[in-house]
């Protein structure tokens, strides 16, 4: 019992070390989106928790509020492609797979039926390579389960070499836009080189034939 708690604990750091996290919190225009992208692998899950507060001139603090909703879009930038759309209560959690790798715009939104907000501010805490979404409380059992544990560590590692792989994909890519650029580069200084070295060589033939022609006369 006393030697599978030190492991418990390794693994929960790992895990924690092995996630990519982004929080931060920003100020919502109410029925004014707020977006921002994230470069994902393709495969991978994201998680976003948000907690959205309104000023209360009362309390002169911000305060959540019930009828405020939320409304959420994610859409792929290369394909302009809709991946999730919806609308949760104030303080809730979105989640969705990347079916492409590259730019994806994560837009906010404060909806509000019947009134207007003074000024709304949003907590996000956004998890990118999430092995398997929190759908319900009972996910905290796993917790004290170490085969899930290692499990999730396991789709973890496989998060981090997809992250690797798009990042030498892209390197590749780039390489290869170098090499063809220097290649054109070359072949254009050969071109110009081989243009000027022709009309030397026609000039000197024209000056020839012309101080030849003086001497005849």
């Amino acid at each position: 019992m006393f030697g599978r708690t030190p492991i418990l604990l390794l693994l929960t750091a790992l895990l924690l070390v092995a996630r990519s996290t982004t929080a931060l919190y920003f100020y919502l225009d109410p029925d004014v989106p707020k977006c921002f992208l994230e470069e994902l692998p393709n495969d991978t899950v994201v998680v976003g928790h948000y907690m959205t507060e309104e000023w209360d001139t009362t309390l002169q603090r911000f305060v959540v509020k019930d009828d405020m909703g939320i409304h959420v879009t994610v859409r792929e930038v290369k394909d302009d492609h809709v991946v999730t759309s919806s609308r949760g209560p104030p303080e809730g959690k979105f989640a969705f797979t990347s079916h492409e790798a590259g730019d994806h715009r994560i837009c906010m939104q404060a909806k509000f039926d019947s009134r207007q907000a003074v000024q709304v501010r949003m907590h996000l805490d956004i998890v990118i390579g999430d092995a398997k979404p929190d759908n319900s409380h009972k996910d905290k059992s796993h917790v004290q389960d170490l085969a899930q544990r290692v499990r999730d560590l396991n789709a973890k590692l496989r998060d981090i070499r997809k992250e690797q792989q798009y990042q030498r994909e892209r390197e590749a890519q780039f390489r290869d836009l170098s090499e063809l650029t220097n290649s054109r580069a070359m072949w254009w200084s050969s071109l110009q080189l081989i243009t000027l070295l022709g009309a030397c060589v026609w000039q000197l033939r024209h000056l020839r034939g012309f101080f030849e022609d003086k001497k005849l006369r």
